[in-house]
């Protein structure tokens, strides 16, 4: 029996599985909290995720709340970012990179961002959701 979204209530894990628990999304987000991505064109270039995944993420993330997309006033194309409710994963995104920088030995993570996350993981994650907020990059 396959469950439908509204069906994945309750339970915080299968929540949380049912809104991020995809690649392609947690790829998105994390472009979107870290790399300043915000154009179609912007997401997962260096993955090569094809089109109609990443079209279609895209809107089960705006629909479960987690981004929000406006059209640019300049060329009439989407532009997308973070809600608020995507902006309160900006802490698991960063757990989970500093899951992935102890124990993935080809890791890109830059060293200075995990001395700063190993050091400050709060203050790092607040660095980051404000400028989210206020439209700058950490």
């Amino acid at each position: 029996m396959t469950r439908k979204l509204d069906d994945w209530h309750g339970c915080p894990i299968r929540y949380a599985a049912a809104m991020i628990g995809d690649r392609w999304k947690l790829v998105i987000l994390r472009d979107l909290a870290l790399k300043e991505a915000r154009r179609y064109g912007d997401f997962a270039v260096e993955e090569g995720v094809a089109t109609n995944i990443l079209a279609s993420r895209l809107l089960e993330l705006e629909s479960g709340g987690l981004i929000d997309r406006t059209i640019d006033p300049e060329n009439g194309r989407p532009i997308y970012r973070l809600t608020e409710k995507g902006r309160d994963l900006v802490p698991a995104l960063l757990a989970l990179i500093a899951w992935s920088y102890k124990w993935d030995p080809k890791t890109e993570v830059p060293k200075s961002f995990a001395r700063d996350l190993r050091r400050a993981p709060d203050k790092l994650a607040r660095r980051i959701m404000s400028g989210l907020v206020e439209g700058t990059s950490a």
